[in-house]
């Protein structure tokens, strides 16, 4: 029955999966609030460097819009953990340049998804493949 369960849920989060894959890039540069739905669901950011597009944190949310917006891109360091991530890393020295860094090589693309339990099964499948960069951090 296990192995049953296990199989089902792997198709499921498979074809979310690569529906998240398929989803057209939207590039920070462009985001507005206008752009992104209200909506909950699995969002991955990635960054271009050198023509390659590499995972830098995949997150869920209940409202992409919120979470995208204002607090990735625009909000504070409290709640915009890639910003965090990326001063931490020493990637970017201040949230200045964290924001400038996201608007200038990063893009963005999700799926809608209702219930925590399936966003939060679809963020854990995405972050084990893609194994983004930033947002996978030590245990407690």
């Amino acid at each position: 029955m296990l192995k049953r369960i296990a199989r089902r849920q792997m198709k499921a989060l498979k074809l979310k999966y690569e529906r998240l894959l398929a989803a057209k890039p939207l590039a920070f540069a462009d985001l507005t609030p206008s752009k992104v739905p209200k909506a909950a669901g699995v969002y991955v950011i990635t960054a271009v460097k050198s023509r390659y597009e590499l995972p830098y944190y995949v997150g869920r949310t209940k409202n992409l819009q919120q979470r995208l917006y204002n607090n990735h891109l625009m909000g504070p360091l409290s709640n915009a953990r890639l910003k965090k991530h990326l001063i931490d890393a020493g990637e970017c020295r201040d949230v200045a340049d964290a924001k400038g860094f996201i608007r200038k090589h990063c893009v963005v693309r999700w799926v809608k998804q209702e219930g925590f339990r399936q966003r939060g099964a679809l963020e854990g499948y995405a972050t084990g493949l893609l194994f983004p960069k930033h947002g996978i951090y030590e245990e407690h």
